[in-house]
């Protein structure tokens, strides 16, 4: 039956930490062919075409996380990825950015700091859900942007088996 379990698990080391290092976002349909590992469908080996990741450097209060969604009344399991981002300072350039943004529907690459990447909406992309713009009140608030983007997916997010250039991504940087 293909549900029935495969493994067991130890208890891991404590060596590894939370919190993002970087997000690269991909226009929606841009990926083309992927290419699983032979072994694991779970790792996304490459990606056909070379399409831009745009790379967003983030620090500090961002956080994804995966809600695991099943019912045994519906017989059904989707999992929904959350990502909530909060992007330091204002500017006129992020804000036209931010708009084709949440117009659209990117495919997204979360960076941990354990050297994963995750590609959270790989069949349906992520929706930006929600936000601020902010310009807080004291003179240590934040002025900025803050988003969540959220997918609702069959599976939870591939790792990539490499690193986003590696997999075939062009990374396209900010200046």
């Amino acid at each position: 039956m293909a549900c029935d379990l495969t493994l067991g698990r130890i208890e891991p080391c404590k060596d590894s930490v939370g919190g993002l290092k970087n997000l690269y976002f991909v226009n929606y349909d841009d990926l083309g062919a992927i290419t699983y590992d032979l072994t694991d469908s779970d790792v996304i080996d490459a990606v056909a075409g070379t399409p831009n990741a745009y790379k967003y450097e983030i620090k500090g209060a961002s956080s994804f996380t995966q809600n695991i969604q099943s019912s045994r009344d519906t017989g059904t399991t989707a999992f929904e990825q959350v990502l909530e981002v909060t992007l330091k300072k204002l500017t006129v350039a992020d804000h036209k950015e931010l708009k084709i943004l949440a117009f659209g529907r990117p495919h997204v690459i979360i960076e941990d700091y354990n050297g994963n990447f995750f590609l959270a909406g790989l069949e349906h992309g992520a929706e930006v859900t929600g936000g601020t713009i902010v310009t807080g009140t004291a003179m240590s608030d934040l002025s900025g942007y803050t988003l969540t983007l959220t997918a609702m997916e069959r599976t939870p997010a591939n790792f990539l088996g490499d690193t986003p250039e590696n997999v075939g991504f062009t990374i396209v940087s900010g200046s």
